[in-house]
């Protein structure tokens, strides 16, 4: 008899309120992803890790080919899973040797038997899901190398951290400066100081969407709008995902939408590349290593406006996202993620204080959310976004990941009602978030006023592209620069107003420097590029 072992943290429950209906069909086919630990080139990525921490840029980034050759999968690796399909007749779908994934197909019968688990129907009041409770199993022999198994249970993993203002405006644009209480992306870019009239056709732009789409018609009617040529968009599709237009501007066409017309507002001239995947933990990692390793479209930042509170996921779902995001550190590519819209609790009522993952991986710029007042270039004024049961900015301290050293002193506290634990603070930065100081976007044909960290992702992923196109190369790992340009002043807008508190669970308040709620502030464009050029040495 073949000895299993356990994965680590592969332990799942049913979701509240979901009640088990009946095994899954047996003969149903699905897809799941293998995650496999990288065998060699650990030691080197953490050394490069370590000094990009402590000297931002010192490091040469890897050109994806230059990696996938490094530390891509090695062929014994990869045999063993295939021996193992092979033995379970499931069939390998799709190796990827750089981002170290291999999805495997077969029937929900064989999966059973592969994993040891038991895969049922589960129905919520919201939706239905194939499921399964307790650990993932493998074979001894595959224990050293499966660092996860995703896509058994197909459960909506995240949510999108976006706001609709409850009053929809409809018809042009263009309204008297006395009564705007919203604004366009570029007039966003102006108040923060980007840098004007850069122009990006050097960069592309990757967002992560888990549902939703796009219309051409739209998008030349936005932009037209703003006076600005339609941006290049690409749709991406990943593990059947694509780009399906809802017809519905308060799902997630309101996600993909504002994503796309923020960002290539804000950075005239970029390609934009939109990955779409389904919204479970498979479709996610698979989206998100999809874009890191994509040699065709070469993003060199991701916008992530998706995300779900650190206890709503797996610790080997957690693990495997982390790892890729290490990878895109050492490929020079920027990830930016929204912290949430659910203040302190993340949407989560057990009293307790929670952060959003994936803005919580010590390797993304965590984006937080201000309520911005202010017209042409003059901010007026600019507080924590808290408008209680309508949404707050996500911020706090990380159970799961521990405080980096790039955070030693930047002065995170301890865990909110949990004296001793200091953890990953979140968020990084911030940007305007208040729907009611929101973004005007078009969705299905309507104009409205959209807000949420999910603006604040591809607001500050546009400032990346004008970054990474002044510059002349990727500013990639951000954090450790930001961290040493925050703490010299000067290239920050220092929010020192408001708390991030609605339930009543415990909250994070604002304060001079870096603080859970907003990170180090807004940016000030203009000064932030002269400071990362001051960072840049002669030659790298």
């Amino acid at each position: 008899m073949v000895k299993r072992i356990q994965i680590p943290g592969s332990e799942r429950s049913a979701l509240p309120k979901a009640k088990k209906t009946g095994p899954a069909m047996l003969d149903h086919e699905i897809t799941v992803t293998v995650y496999l630990r990288r065998s060699s080139g650990n030691e080197d990525l953490t050394e490069m890790m370590k000094n990009m921490a402590e000297r931002p840029f010192s490091q040469q980034y890897l050109s994806r080919s230059e990696f996938e050759q490094k530390y891509g999968l090695e062929d014994e690796s990869v045999k063993r899973v295939e021996e193992f399909a092979r033995e379970y007749n499931l069939k390998v779908k799709e190796t990827n040797t750089a981002s170290g994934t291999i999805m495997l197909c077969g029937t929900v019968e064989n999966f059973n038997k592969a994993f040891n688990v038991e895969l049922s129907e589960y129905e919520h009041p919201d939706f239905k899901y194939r499921g399964r409770t307790g650990p993932i199993e493998v074979p001894e022999g595959l224990s050293d190398i499966v660092l996860a198994v995703l896509g058994l249970d197909n459960r909506p993993q995240t949510r999108p951290h976006f706001r609709v203002l409850s009053e929809s405006r409809t018809g042009n644009f263009a309204r008297s400066q006395a009564s705007r209480s919203s604004y366009t992306p570029v007039q966003i870019a102006e108040l923060y100081n980007f840098p004007q009239n850069v122009d990006c056709s050097g960069q592309c732009i990757g967002i992560i969407e888990l549902g939703g789409g796009y219309t051409d018609n739209d998008l030349q009617q936005y932009f037209s709008n703003l006076g600005m040529p339609m941006p290049e968009v690409t749709a991406v599709s990943v593990n059947g995902g694509k780009n399906a237009p809802e017809g519905n501007p308060n799902g997630a066409d309101g996600e993909v939408m504002l994503d796309i017309e923020v960002a290539a507002a804000v950075a005239p001239g970029a390609k934009i590349a939109v990955y779409f995947a389904p919204n479970t933990d498979a479709g996610f990692l698979n989206a998100i290593t999809t874009a890191i390793h994509d040699k065709k479209n070469n993003p060199s930042v991701i916008s992530i406006s998706w995300g779900s509170a650190e206890a709503n996921w797996t610790s080997q779902a957690i693990q495997a996202m982390n790892q890729a995001f290490h990878d895109a550190a050492a490929l020079g590519v920027t990830i930016c993620s929204a912290a949430g819209d659910n203040g302190s609790s993340d949407g989560v009522n057990d009293g307790s204080v929670h952060v959003d993952f994936p803005a919580s991986s010590p390797y993304v710029l965590a984006c937080g959310g201000t309520k911005l007042q202010g017209s042409g270039q003059t901010i007026s004024s600019e507080v924590v976004w808290n408008e209680q049961n309508n949404g707050a900015t996500g911020g706090g301290v990380s159970t799961v990941f521990s405080l980096p050293d790039y955070q030693t002193n930047a002065g995170v506290p301890a865990l909110a009602g949990n004296g001793g634990n200091k953890g990953r603070g979140v968020p990084d930065i911030a940007g305007n978030a208040d729907p009611v100081t929101g973004y005007e976007v078009l969705v299905d044909g309507q104009s409205f006023v959209i807000g949420g960290t999910s603006a604040v992702a591809p607001l500050w992923a546009g400032l990346v592209a004008i970054f990474n196109q002044q510059l002349g190369r990727p500013v990639g790992f951000l954090n450790p620069a930001l961290y040493q340009i925050g703490q010299k002043g000067g290239s920050f807008r220092d929010i020192t107003s408001g708390n991030n508190d609605t339930s009543g669970s415990g909250s994070y308040t604002s304060g001079p420097g870096w603080d859970a709620c907003t990170g180090w502030g807004s940016p000030n464009g203009v000064n932030l590029l002269q400071a990362l050029q001051a960072m840049q040495p002669a030659e790298v």
